[in-house]
C-alpha cells in the first residue's frame, strides 16, 4: 500500500532551521506531483509548497523566500527546507502526492502521511 513517512520535526528557536523529509513507498513516484502542507491547532490545512516530477516547484507566500522544496526521485524522497523560522510556522507538517496534478488545494491530494510536528519557540 501507500505509504508516506515525515521525518525531521522538532522545536527550534525563531530564526533557526529545519529540514523536513518526506519517504514515499508504494506509488509510482513520478507520477505524482508532492507537496507539504501544514496545520495549525485549531485550523484547517493549507499549501506550503508543491514539486512536479521534473523538479518545477511553488511556495504559498508566507514562506517565500524562507522554505525551499526539493526531491529525488531515485530514493523516492521529498524535502522541505525551512529556515528563518518563526512562531506562526508551528504546525503539524504533512507530506501529500497528487497523481498527475498540480493543485494546492488539500482535497486534490490522494495519499497523506501521518504528519510531525513543528515547534518554533519566540
Amino acid at each position: 500500500q501507500v505509504q508516506l513517512v515525515e521525518s525531521g520535526g522538532g522545536l527550534v528557536q525563531a530564526g533557526g532551521s529545519l529540514r523536513l523529509s518526506c519517504a514515499a513507498s508504494g506509488l509510482t513516484f513520478s507520477s505524482y506531483t508532492m507537496g507539504w502542507f501544514r496545520r495549525a491547532p485549531g485550523k484547517e490545512h493549507k499549501f506550503v509548497a508543491r514539486i512536479s516530477w521534473s523538479g518545477g516547484a511553488t511556495v504559498s507566500d508566507s514562506v517565500k523566500g524562507r522554505f525551499t522544496i526539493s526531491r529525488d526521485n531515485a530514493k523516492n524522497m521529498v524535502y522541505l527546507q525551512m529556515n528563518s523560522l518563526k512562531p506562526e510556522d508551528t504546525a503539524v507538517y504533512y507530506c501529500a502526492a497528487d497523481f498527475q496534478g498540480w493543485e494546492v488545494a488539500p482535497n486534490e491530494y490522494d495519499y497523506w502521511g501521518q504528519g510531525t510536528q513543528v515547534t518554533v519557540s519566540s
